[in-house]
């Protein structure tokens, strides 16, 4: 395998992870020098071993290897855990030396991405950390050695830690839809030693996601979910993105349960035994969730949306709970602090189990607003920042209240607020509305649409 660095694209190392499409920007020789990148890291800080794991994508065996290869022949060793859940890499990197873990999945995107989420000595890499792999690898600044190689199963491990820590007051019934993603894996196992009947949907690995993408952040790929708890009569319905880390829930009724009204339940039950307690939000919540959390004794804190922001956020004001919009959960409180959707459901069937309501009542006691659920405008990789800076430049045609800028641009209304921000994995714009009825939702679009055209006349927007 050649080391040269000129078939790398620096487009795939973005800002919480390294993703591209599958053999175009994500090349087998870019999976192998980040490889090299890594293991030469790992042992420049002392380390002498990086765990590895992969989803259920296609491409992942070949790439697999790959990533092994590049990170032995920095003289690191590798402890393989197969195909697995990230939050399962995650859970790994705890437990044995070094806490370094390298996760090859391209999340939730289309079959034919892949990426790699990168953990080392215990911190998730983000901008300046996966910025400096790029140009660890252009400089050619490696490591050399022969590392050893050693496969190991820890998903019985994982499964049996949650469910030493975690017991329901009365058996549920749930439906679980993976999407035919990793999940699908541990999922059944999980919530079945838990004591809950469990009812698979769509839980057979399938790296081309034949039946709809693993992403449950987007209505339409709940509504088999939706229709399975209805014909079920299931207590709740749980639907995971395609490795794991994100987390979708459907009431007893049928009615999706968007992640910031979720944390709010995960809010309320944590405050009530940890009050004071820091807790973390990203930019696309509900204004709900600030008087909520504020409300319940707790110290409520919006952040940048990403998974590595958030962890490091976490650490660096030791809050016990964080949550996004996108369905990321992270537990400080009686786990390790990694986003996990499986343990994330496994607290949420802990809180239902402790009452006899029906999950549909326990949601509709929690604050709500006419909201939409995320809203994507294509765009370029290229473009994507400009256009936001071009945006920013123009704020004061929308005779707003305040702008939040944490990340992106939370346009901030007497009634509601929108948001538009550049996606960090993907070439899309998101946007996120909220407000007190629908005519001011209507009425917060219009002058959305009116700035968001003044920028880019030929966009076709989603509302």
């Amino acid at each position: 395998m050649t080391t040269a660095a000129v078939a790398l694209n620096p487009a795939i190392f973005r800002a919480y992870d390294i993703r591209g499409i599958v053999h175009e920007t994500l090349t087998e020789e870019a999976v192998y020098l980040i490889g090299r990148a890594l293991g030469s890291y790992e042992r420049e800080q002392g380390g002498t071993q990086i765990v590895i794991g992969r989803d259920g994508r296609l491409s992942g065996p070949g790439f697999s290897q790959l990533l092994s290869e590049g990170i032995r022949a920095s003289g690191c060793d590798v402890m393989d855990i197969g195909m697995v859940p990230t939050p399962v890499l995650y859970y790994a990197t705890q437990q044995f030396a070094g806490h370094s873990g390298v996760m090859l999945t391209g999340s939730h995107n289309p079959a034919n991405y892949n990426g790699l989420k990168i953990v080392m000595n215990g911190i998730t890499f983000a901008e300046t950390e996966i910025q400096q792999i790029y140009q660890r690898i252009i400089a050619q600044h490696f490591q050399s050695g022969v590392g050893d190689y050693q496969s190991r199963s820890v998903t019985q491990s994982y499964i049996d830690a949650i469910v030493s820590q975690i017991q329901l007051a009365r058996p549920l019934r749930v439906v679980l839809d993976a999407g035919n993603g990793i999940a699908g894996d541990v999922a059944p196992a999980l919530f079945r030693a838990l004591g809950c009947e469990v009812i698979e949907l769509y839980c057979d690995v399938d790296g081309t996601f034949p039946n709809h993408h693993p992403d449950p952040s987007q209505p339409e790929n709940l509504q088999d979910l939706i229709q399975t708890v209805r014909e079920q009569q299931a207590d709740i319905g749980l639907a995971f993105d395609g490795d794991g880390d994100r987390l979708g829930v459907v009431t007893n009724s049928g009615h999706i349960i968007w992640p910031d009204r979720l944390l709010m339940l995960f809010a309320q039950a944590l405050l009530a035994v940890q009050p004071q307690a820091k807790i973390i939000y990203d930019v696309k919540c509900t204004h709900h969730l600030d008087p909520f959390i504020r409300a319940q004794h707790g110290t409520p804190l919006m952040w940048k949306t990403g998974h590595s922001f958030i962890k490091a956020k976490l650490i660096e004001t030791q809050a016990q709970l964080a949550g996004e919009m996108s369905g990321h959960f992270f537990f400080k409180d009686r786990w390790y602090g990694f986003d996990d959707a499986l343990y994330a459901g496994a607290r949420l069937l802990e809180i239902l189990a402790a009452q006899s309501l029906s999950s549909e009542t326990v949601f509709a006691a929690l604050p709500n607003s006419i909201n939409t659920a995320e809203l994507k405008v294509a765009v370029t990789e290229e473009e994507k920042f400009s256009l936001m800076q071009q945006l920013a430049d123009q704020t004061a045609s929308m005779n707003a209240l305040n702008v939040t800028t944490i990340d992106g641009l939370r346009v901030h209304f007497a009634d509601g607020w929108g948001l538009i921000r550049a996606s960090n994995t993907t070439p899309y714009l998101i946007m996120r509305f909220e407000a007190i009825s629908e005519s001011v939702l209507a009425g917060i679009q219009t002058q959305f649409r009116r700035w968001l055209l003044s920028v880019k006349p030929d966009w076709v927007l989603p509302f």
